[in-house]
């Protein structure tokens, strides 16, 4: 899940992602552009809730590429991206529009 909070004075957007503790992929972190794919920088973290989740400080109206990668190296989709796209070595990556 993805949920998004405008930011007015900042002209940014806070991204929250979120992943349901029950995951077998988890532990886990989000790599995408805005973090140049680096896993150690946006780990996700385990809630009280028993989700897992990050928030991310975007600029607004911007397009980025992000996926979730767990610490075994396996990578995974947020079924809930604003879209997805094939890129040129085959793979997928999920969109983000803040």
């Amino acid at each position: 899940m993805i949920k998004k909070k405008s930011i007015k004075k900042d002209n940014a957007v806070k991204v929250t992602f979120v992943v349901n503790g029950d995951d077998s992929r988890l532990p886990a972190s989000v790599l995408g552009d805005f973090n140049e794919w680096d896993p150690a920088v946006h780990p996700l973290k385990k809630r009280s809730n028993g989700t897992y989740s990050v928030t991310v400080t975007l600029p607004k109206a911007e397009k980025f590429r992000f996926r979730y990668r767990s610490d075994d190296g396996l990578w995974f989709d947020e079924l809930d991206a604003d879209g997805f796209e094939i890129s040129d070595v085959d793979s997928e990556n999920c969109l983000l529009d803040t």
